[in-house]
């Protein structure tokens, strides 16, 4: 068997595991032995790996989860979650990777592992950057078509799709808030920004609460999730991959929408297929809560990974939010006084 991993820090989140475990998973699967297994560096949360197998024509994907030790709480079991929600993306099931096996069992490692077949194409962080840059908005036009298709998915409740279920947005939002806090307390990271957010989205439950259909949020969809075609002449998206943080709330609070008012660049081109965006004061007043969010999981991710000087950006990012999430408290206070003084 010819095994390509890669080579990492004794302390480093993510762990290879050996080419005998690798073995062990394909005989249980496919009940044939490996002829190769290489290590892919895309992911940041799992192990994957692409597997030729002894007497398949195409290789699979063997996607390896982090010991139970090691995950944080605001991302426990998240390809469990993956897995959870494949029955709801129908509506994107020809860019899908299609399932081949789960074993959550830890009978043959002590992991979770999912084998998922081979998705053909670029990645698009790869890909993209061999077009001229002219052609790009007909990418992002796509990635709002898919997101759109994702969003139009209605759920039965709201928080992470493989659970833990919740019957309001407001306590799907504050339990979200409260796994990343407790995660950042736990690896020593000062979480009083975050405390504070979390103060605020309680003050204003009514307002999250205005969110009464559950949707389907892809939690990770951007261009490092995403295949595109070779050869084309135009980028032209043939995948979407690793959805595991899936949950079912608000669209405007998903990564995709945060990502695609990132920045006026070609990415504008995502709201013609997406369509515009809610911007009355409530909407601003919960998309500042999803920000202040998406930040202290980037912030906890950022010490994951191993990168400790990233990590300061982030409390700067967070002044700013809550700065904003002040000024829109006030206003809507303001806005209330002046009701009542009308009355």
């Amino acid at each position: 068997m010819e095994f390509l991993p890669i080579e990492r820090a004794a302390e480093a989140f993510q762990q290879p595991v050996t080419a005998d475990e690798i073995q062990a998973v394909c005989l249980r699967v496919f009940g044939a032995d490996v002829s190769s297994a290489r290590e892919l560096g895309s992911g940041m949360y799992n192990n994957t790996y692409r597997v030729a197998v002894t007497g398949h024509e195409r290789p699979v994907i063997l996607r390896i989860a982090p010991e139970p030790g090691r995950q944080f709480r605001s991302e426990r079991q998240l390809m469990r979650n993956e897995y959870a929600s494949v029955p709801w993306l129908t509506a994107i099931a020809p860019l899908m990777p299609r399932v081949i096996a789960a074993d959550w069992s830890h009978q043959v490692i002590g992991r979770d592992y999912m084998v998922q077949t081979h998705l053909d194409g670029v990645p698009a962080p790869e890909g993209l950057g061999t077009y001229s840059r002219t052609s790009w908005p007909s990418f992002f036009r796509q990635m709002g078509s898919i997101a759109r298709k994702i969003h139009g998915v209605r759920g039965p409740h709201f928080g992470p799709v493989g659970g833990p279920a919740y019957s309001t947005w407001s306590a799907a939002v504050a339990a979200s808030l409260e796994g990343i806090v407790a995660d950042l307390d736990a690896v020593g990271l000062d979480s009083a920004d975050l405390r504070k957010v979390a103060e605020v989205a309680s003050q204003h439950r009514a307002v999250l609460d205005e969110i009464t259909e559950p949707r389907f949020l892809s939690g990770d969809l951007w261009t490092v999730n995403v295949m595109l075609a070779e050869s084309t002449p135009e980028p032209v998206i043939s995948g979407v991959l690793d959805l595991d943080r899936t949950w079912w709330g608000d669209p405007a609070a998903d990564w995709t929408i945060r990502m695609a008012l990132a920045k006026a660049d070609e990415r504008e081109a995502f709201w013609e297929s997406y369509g515009a965006q809610d911007r009355s004061p409530a909407a601003v007043l919960r998309s500042r809560i999803y920000e202040a969010r998406h930040i202290g999981a980037i912030r906890l991710e950022r010490h994951r990974l191993g990168s400790a000087n990233t990590v300061p950006q982030t409390y700067e990012l967070m002044r700013n939010v809550l700065d904003q999430l002040r000024h829109e408290s006030q206003r809507r206070a303001a806005g209330r006084s002046h009701g009542s003084a009308l009355v």
